[in-house]
């Protein structure tokens, strides 16, 4: 089939790379004429491993990008809309991003003789689809949807950093449309994977993700409380996890307590189906306690950095890790941004390193030093919090040596204490 992609982002790169690898003709629209060039030369706008392999193998042959809605409808069957929704100042959903690619889809469709399908792979709210888009759609183009186009709504469910192959292996995949023509058309696309859709409505076909991520979330925040209160009493909260974990109704997945959550996905999503909730008079009192959970959990590395190494104004502080999770350039919600801050105001010299995020962080946080390595963010340092699982930092030993005051406090379990000298004081987050 003949598919276009509206937003070159995290979704949209990897749709339309993995559409193109299934055989379909794939063009991507964006605005920002930077990364046109870019996909159309087989250069990733992003990082994800796979994604570059990808670009370059259908890079101008069944993968073009252009910033021309007008062509890009034209020559489709199916658009999807996979730009950006992020949190207002209030952390409920910002759907301004969509109605921009709904009214200039609808300006396009209005010059297109034959169905179109315009199918919603953004995260948004229960209803959005159908009583935003559709009517934004509708009254662009000066169509009616059912009659002369289609609409529905596919969510993803992608891992940053394993997103390609979440596409291309997937657990589910969803297709919520607001007619049969649709949604067979759309679960067409996904033919030659071996994976059952799940054809539903696009209220629930959005609520399905919504729930998805918040669950994993509550789960994350459920650990660290249980963890939490397990470092309490001295008792291993890993030995704990790993057998409740045994139960097959609960599963070993997202059971490890650490220090929160982050990224682009699960705080901003949680929030919105909180901020979506109290619209239809519902307070999500379970949903605002695994927010509250995941804020308060990072600043208890600095409780144990004060534990250890008392007052460190004017002292060096190494941070490792500032993506929010391994394999991934993303450090959205990191759970070292408010880590760093927090050092920042306390008066520390931190340090930071990370073997792929250094880039993104400048932009957000300047006046902090950037290491090229671990070793060379330790060296002086009175104390060291691990944030981010990279597995490097499992390697760790001799380094923390060319610390001045040997104190390493870990958020996500990643130091082995008993390779560590006597002389290095080494504390868990929740162990």
């Amino acid at each position: 089939m003949k598919v276009s992609i509206i937003g070159s982002g995290y979704v949209g790169s990897v749709s339309a790379a993995c559409f193109a690898e299934l055989g379909h003709e794939v063009i991507c629209i964006d605005i920002d004429e930077r990364k046109v060039q870019m996909i159309n030369d087989g250069i990733p706008p992003i990082w994800e491993e796979g994604l570059g392999d990808l670009m370059r193998k259908h890079a101008e042959k069944n993968l073009i990008a252009t910033s021309d809605y007008d062509y890009a409808v034209q020559n489709s069957d199916v658009s999807f809309i996979c730009v950006g929704t992020p949190s207002n100042e209030h952390g409920n959903i910002d759907l301004s991003i969509v109605g921009h690619a709904c009214k200039s889809l609808g300006m396009a469709m209005a010059k297109k003789d034959g169905f179109h399908i315009v199918v919603v792979k953004s995260t948004v709210v229960p209803e959005t689809t159908e009583e935003i888009v559709l009517p934004l759609l509708e009254e662009h183009s000066g169509k009616v949807a059912g009659k002369d186009f289609g609409v529905a709504m596919n969510p993803e469910f992608l891992r940053e950093g394993k997103a390609v192959y979440d596409f291309m292996n997937p657990d589910k995949i969803v297709v919520g449309s607001i007619d049969e023509r649709t949604g067979a058309l759309v679960a067409e696309l996904y033919r030659d994977l071996d994976c059952e859709v799940t054809r539903t409505t696009p209220r629930t076909a959005e609520m399905i993700k919504y729930v998805n991520n918040s669950f994993l979330a509550t789960k994350i925040s459920f650990s660290n409380e249980i963890g939490n209160i397990c470092k309490r009493l001295g008792i291993d909260t890993y030995e704990v996890m790993k057998a409740v974990g045994a139960d097959f109704r609960i599963s070993e997945y997202f059971l490890n307590s650490g220090a929160g959550f982050g990224g682009s996905c699960f705080p901003k999503d949680v929030r919105a189906l909180i901020g979506k909730s109290k619209e239809i008079d519902y307070y999500p009192s379970l949903l605002e306690s695994v927010i509250e959970v995941n804020e308060l959990q990072p600043l208890q590395m600095l409780e144990l950095l004060e534990k250890h190494a008392g007052n460190v104004k004017g002292k060096r502080v190494a941070v490792l890790g500032l993506a929010f999770k391994n394999q991934t350039d993303d450090i959205r919600e990191s759970r070292s941004i408010p880590v760093i801050r927090r050092l920042l105001e306390l008066g520390a010299d931190v340090a930071v390193y990370d073997p792929m995020a250094a880039d993104n962080m400048k932009e957000l946080i300047e006046n902090i030093k950037y290491c090229d390595s671990a070793a060379e963010a330790l060296k002086g340092a009175v104390a060291c919090l691990v944030m981010t699982e990279w597995d490097e930092f499992r390697k760790l030993g001799p380094e923390f040596e060319a610390m001045k005051n040997k104190v390493v406090i870990d958020g996500r379990k990643m130091i082995d204490p008993e390779n560590l000298e006597e002389d290095i004081v080494y504390e868990g987050l929740c162990w």
